[in-house]
């Protein structure tokens, strides 16, 4: 006897699936690999009380990861949005915030932004500041506190499935509680001698809103590599690029220094941000142009 499931938490190469009726499996794969992401819908062998092996995996719609040279992280899969978290304080990384975006548009899913903790007056100029080149572009930016009211989020995660990402201290564990209540995602004090978060979600879980919203909350991270993208895949990422795109005097431009750049004229007019143009340069610095992707 097999059944269909969702992996809805991911714990290394364990596994909790989540059955149409409701029923929870602790599973693990089948042989050594482990390449599962929560979302995944995948089939499931019973194998005792309450613990399976995962035996097949239906085809994915989406796929978040994050890369380097050397391995891949895998976020979540059959997501339709990202909502990237950024908050007041601690001070954020507005270059992991166009890393996240690339990552998104690249697998077709809408991204917004959360600005969170806006009851820290102090610290709001500032960090709508670093955010305005994304609002400027299109990206949706939703200021909240969640320590004091969610709802303002909850409208754009009806009807799909979600998954929140973001550096650590910036208050997803806290934003989880507060969509959902007994929920108990642990969240701890910032670290602010460090200025970051410490690290309070370890794994990737799967949390339903209703019948037809669901939200993943994924593990703090303070990088977002983004290996796996040829440098046209990431052009095509900076949606503020498209409308130039193969305008370059040089088929082969890498828009920094090439004359006839139709993107650095964009730069130049001020129609395209420069802190977005450096965010850009630095994501392509180490990717070579390949033929395909020209």
């Amino acid at each position: 006897m097999t059944v269909e499931g969702t992996i809805i938490a991911a714990h290394g190469r364990h596994y909790e699936v989540e059955s149409a009726d409701g029923r929870r499996w602790q599973a693990m794969p089948r042989g050594k690999r482990s390449d599962y992401a929560c979302g995944d819908r995948v089939t499931i062998e019973p194998a005792g009380t309450g613990q399976a092996r995962i035996v097949d995996h239906r085809l994915r719609d989406s796929l978040l990861y994050r890369s380097d040279q050397w391995k891949q992280k895998l976020i979540a899969a059959n997501v339709e949005q990202v909502v990237i978290v950024a908050a007041t304080e601690p001070a954020f990384s507005d270059e992991l915030v166009s890393r996240a975006i690339a990552a998104a548009e690249h697998e077709g899913m809408r991204a917004i932004i959360v600005l969170n903790k806006c009851d820290l007056a102090d610290a709001l100029p500032a960090a709508r500041e670093r955010l305005a080149p994304f609002k400027a572009i299109g990206y949706p930016i939703i200021e909240m506190s969640a320590k004091q009211d969610a709802e303002p989020l909850r409208g754009w995660l009806e009807h799909r499935l979600s998954v929140l990402v973001g550096q650590s201290g910036m208050g997803k564990s806290t934003l989880i509680n507060a969509l959902v209540p007994g929920a108990l995602a642990a969240t701890r004090e910032i670290s602010t001698a460090l200025d970051s978060g410490k690290h309070t979600t370890t794994h990737a879980t799967l949390y339903h809103l209703d019948e037809e919203s669901a939200i993943i909350d994924s593990p703090g991270l303070q990088e977002f590599g983004l290996a796996h993208l040829t440098f046209g895949e990431i052009e095509w990422a900076f949606r503020e690029f498209r409308p130039t795109l193969g305008q370059c005097r040089f088929h082969d431009c890498r828009h920094e220094a090439e004359p006839g750049c139709a993107v650095k004229a964009l730069v130049e007019s001020g129609a395209v941000d420069r802190r977005r143009y450096q965010h850009f340069r630095a994501i392509t610095g180490a990717v070579k142009r390949t033929p395909e992707c020209q």
